[in-house]
């Protein structure tokens, strides 16, 4: 279970005042899938990234399976795993095995080996074990950040627009690995056919929570935030 506890992020502006990028928030996704949308600089991705530790809120409290992060930050990012837009920004060993390896590095150095060999084949990276990371295609990147960050057996992905860089063939095969993990899994994403398929919507605008609930309720206040309605009257459309 994730929570939000009166949580807000506010930060130091250039002219020595602070802009907020969260307003307090108080939330509790316990969905085994959730997406979050809104537009760019809504605050969207400082609510999920609120949820793995590495940022911390400077009012309220955010807890993932009871755990406080800012307490035990350490503690709780070995339960959240963080897939990105751009593989590029993890992926980084010089192989693919290399690179799942570094996630297990838990396991005694041959298990370790033998694990990572396993879960790329899985995925149908096992024709790439040894090829430079720097060849690989978009797609094939993005499935090897995926793999590097399950190997760690997280019990929560937060996966910040994971398919935005892919072609279609890729971002369906990506799409389809997403939706059938074990994890919960929370989606920040501009994709509205994929938030559809999760079981609840957040709506993020101006830093703030506007609309949270099933899909169709939530999407339909996103798609009239975008159309220009204000978010109380968005809101009051989509009842």
């Amino acid at each position: 279970m994730l929570e939000l506890d009166g949580a807000g992020v506010a930060v130091v502006d250039g002219e020595g005042g602070t802009r907020t990028l969260l307003h307090p928030t108080t939330l509790t996704l316990s969905e085994r899938r959730v997406a979050v949308v809104g537009a760019n600089g809504s605050g969207k991705s400082t609510l999920v990234r609120l949820l793995d530790g590495l940022l911390t809120p400077t009012t309220g409290a955010v807890r993932v399976h009871g755990l406080d992060t800012r307490r035990d930050g350490a503690r709780v990012r070995g339960l959240v795993g963080l897939l990105f837009a751009d593989p590029e920004a993890q992926l980084l060993m010089p192989t693919p095995l290399e690179d799942v390896a570094l996630s297990l590095r838990h396991l005694p150095r041959r298990e370790r080996t033998e694990r990572a060999t396993e879960l790329l084949v899985d995925v149908g990276l096992g024709g790439h074990l040894h090829q430079p990371v720097a060849t690989l295609s978009g797609g094939q990147k993005q499935l090897l950040a995926l793999t590097s960050v399950l190997a760690a057996e997280p019990a929560v992905l937060l996966a910040d627009e994971p398919t935005t860089l892919l072609d279609l063939r890729w971002k369906a095969h990506v799409e389809a690995l997403l939706d059938a993990l074990p994890q919960q899994v929370v989606t920040v994403t501009h994709d509205l056919e994929a938030a559809a398929r999760a079981e609840r919507v957040v709506v993020v605008d101006g830093g703030r929570i506007v609309a949270d609930g099933s899909p169709a309720a939530a999407l339909a206040t996103y798609r009239d935030l975008m159309a220009g309605l204000p978010p109380e009257l968005a809101a009051r459309d989509a009842r």
